[in-house]
């Protein structure tokens, strides 16, 4: 599967950002997504996922600011980003784990990923 994120910028704190992943060469209804992180100087970390069959997770620093959807008529992933914080700052990254493959939190179970795409929160 190869994946392409858009839709990061500069906004505000308290502001919204809507990021996109789009999916290609698999079926994406079948693969578990996921949206990561990395601020500068830190190590890469899950933000929300969505598993195959619509489970979804968030990391607690998101919970009720961030929602993760997919639209598999679509190939595309969604991480709609409200209210956010100059700690949200980083690259985001989009990833997709295998065909069926449980919801996970480790980066180490997914195997493709986006370019990422850079969310800056000014203060």
């Amino acid at each position: 599967v190869q994946l392409q994120a858009s839709g990061g910028g500069l906004v505000q704190a308290g502001g919204s950002l809507r990021l996109s992943c789009a999916a290609s060469g698999g079926t994406f209804s079948l693969y578990t997504a996921a949206w990561f992180r990395q601020a500068p100087g830190k190590e890469r970390d899950i933000v929300a996922a969505v598993s195959w069959i619509a489970t979804t997770y968030y990391a607690d620093s998101v919970k009720g600011r961030f929602t993760i959807s997919r639209d598999n008529a679509k190939n595309m992933v969604y991480l709609q980003m409200n209210s956010l914080k100059p700690e949200d700052t980083a690259v985001y990254y989009c990833a997709t784990a295998g065909r069926r493959a449980r919801l996970s939190t480790n980066s180490y179970d997914y195997g493709s990923w986006g370019q990422g795409t850079l969310v800056t929160v000014s203060s």
